[in-house]
């Protein structure tokens, strides 16, 4: 009864701010990026915007904690969330957020690198407009000789062509031993933390018509799905367990379909000085821009951003308590988000969970604060800690007995457990004609009855599982390849798939090793 797949300023931020107490008094304005605010309704909890500690904290471009806002009525799958977040590109050099010394800095270390860039070429690298942002920065750098023109391709200012001096490329190497970074440039953390609040998957909304949407090509019984949209409406986390092969996987990973819009994360944030990259091409999928822009060009954000599907963070057996935290670029002297950063606003699945190279406790113990306060805390080599905003829903899929792997305390925490069982004889016959349609080859009856028989009759017969049509069907075709033999249901050939896919048989049939011997344990059955 559970599932298979159909389809197989430097910045000036306080961080500490992150934790103030806040209250739900009063309307008033919310600051997201330079140039943009949104009103905030009496529902979502802030400091008041025009108290003193209001006005100090718009002062360091810190929002609230976090809201609790929540849509009146929910969207179907496809139309986004109305958006609370969009950062707009800065209009001056102080509109970054981060201070003249490290952007020039940074656009020496590119053109270092680069030999020969116009000004457009620099900008693009560094993800600033020209005009008013990159071009006084050029300036600077042209009055103090570290670069010259050399050219020109094109008109305008911004297709000068620029090259490095020898005073330049002392400079630059000089910056190089103290950041080896040269990636657009980063933003300031606080609006990391306005953004990431912003976006919440607790403004999700699931229903039983759209969750039933997202599970569309699945093969999952009504009360599976009763369960699992209340639990994605609560943003918090899921644990789902059950025995192997029945599609808890395949059900996290069916779940970002209900968060439905896209989100903004940047390339890059910065720490009082410090560079963290946040945006992984590998977890993050951007969304592509000729699709947004609607044939009208580029969208108009800040280019230090990206928008992205809602991230999956999925990790398994491999992950390590290092992998949970700011990981240190030796070479580059910045560092990488860990893993539940870059899966903020999205999912974080920890798969398998019971199975990694850490103690299942210790794991446990690390969600604790995060899971409670929302928060989560990041150690740099420095010795300062970063507070995070933890805006995701966090799901722990395992097939091992939840009672070895965690307590009383920690299963409090878990807000949503879900027991994924195994199919019954309906969906298991449903299953097989699926995986057949798919793979083009006719369901047969006869055959399928045969294997019930045989392989799943009770006493001592195998569960089923959701994932064992797929894998029989996948193992029949392989052999009738190398038999040389059309791929059909038949019972040989569902005799032939279950001898290499199971371990174990029961009664007589575990000595049988011909398809004369176990036809004749079957009449005799």
């Amino acid at each position: 009864m559970a599932a298979l797949d159909r389809g197989e300023a430097s910045s000036n931020t306080r961080t500490h701010q992150l934790l103030r107490p806040i209250n739900s008094e009063g309307t008033g304005l919310r600051r997201h990026a330079p140039g943009v605010v949104e009103p905030i309704s009496k529902g979502q909890r802030g400091i008041a915007p025009f108290s003193a500690q209001g006005r100090r904290q718009a002062e360091n471009g810190c929002g609230p904690e976090r809201s609790d806002f929540r849509p009146e009525s929910a969207e179907p799958i496809g139309p986004p969330i109305p958006r609370k977040f969009f950062p707009r590109p800065p209009e001056r050099v102080e509109d970054t957020g981060i201070g003249r010394a490290f952007l020039t800095d940074l656009a020496i270390r590119i053109l270092y690198q680069g030999t020969e860039m116009t000004g457009s070429a620099i900008a693009e690298r560094m993800g600033l407009p020209f005009y008013d942002v990159v071009e006084p920065l050029l300036a600077r750098l042209r009055h103090d000789r570290d670069i010259d023109v050399k050219g020109q391709h094109g008109i305008g200012d911004a297709a000068y062509l620029y090259g490095i001096t020898e005073k330049g490329s002392l400079h630059a190497r000089d910056s190089l031993e103290r950041l080896n970074y040269t990636g657009p440039c980063p933003v300031p953390v606080s609006q990391y933390i306005e953004s990431v609040n912003a976006q919440t998957v607790r403004n999700v909304v699931v229903t039983q018509d759209n969750i039933r949407q997202a599970f569309a090509d699945l093969i999952i019984a009504d009360d599976i799905l009763d369960m699992i949209g209340p639990a994605v409406n609560s943003g918090a986390s899921i644990f789902l367990f059950g025995y192997p092969g029945n599609g808890k996987t395949a059900i996290a990973e069916r779940i970002t379909k209900l968060m439905g819009d896209d989100i903004f994360v940047p390339y890059a944030i910065d720490v009082d000085g410090d560079v963290v990259t946040v945006f992984d091409a590998i977890n993050h999928t951007r969304v592509d821009e000729a699709e947004m822009g609607g044939g009208r060009g580029k969208p108009t954000w800040d280019d230090r951003w990206v928008k992205i599907e809602r991230p999956i963070v999925m990790v398994g057996g491999e992950l390590t308590m290092a992998s949970l935290d700011l990981l240190y670029n030796d070479v580059g002297r910045y560092y990488e988000a860990p893993l539940q950063m870059k899966a903020n606003g999205g999912m974080f699945l920890i798969d398998d969970f019971g199975r990694q190279m850490v103690r299942p406790q210790d794991l446990l113990n690390r969600w604790i604060v995060p899971l409670e306060k929302h928060v989560d805390f990041l150690n740099l080599i420095s010795g300062k800690k970063l507070a995070v905003p933890f805006e995701e829903l966090i799901v722990f899929s395992t097939n091992l007995d939840p009672a070895a792997l965690v307590d009383e305390a920690f299963l409090r925490r878990i807000k949503f457990k879900i027991n994924i069982v195994d199919p019954d004889e309906r969906q298991f016959h449903e299953i097989f004609e699926l995986v057949c349609a798919q793979r083009g080859i006719a369901f047969t009856e006869r055959a399928f009855q045969y294997l019930l028989k045989t392989r799943y009759a009770p006493p001592g017969g195998h569960a089923m599982r959701m994932c064992h049509p797929r894998d029989l069907m996948d193992q029949l075709i392989a052999i009738a390849k190398y038999r040389m033999v059309p791929a059909v249901m038949t019972e040989q050939l569902l005799d032939a798939a279950c001898n290499t896919y199971f371990v174990n048989v029961f009664g007589d049939y575990r000595s049988s090793s011909t398809a004369a011997s176990r036809h004749a344990w079957v009449a005799k059955r």
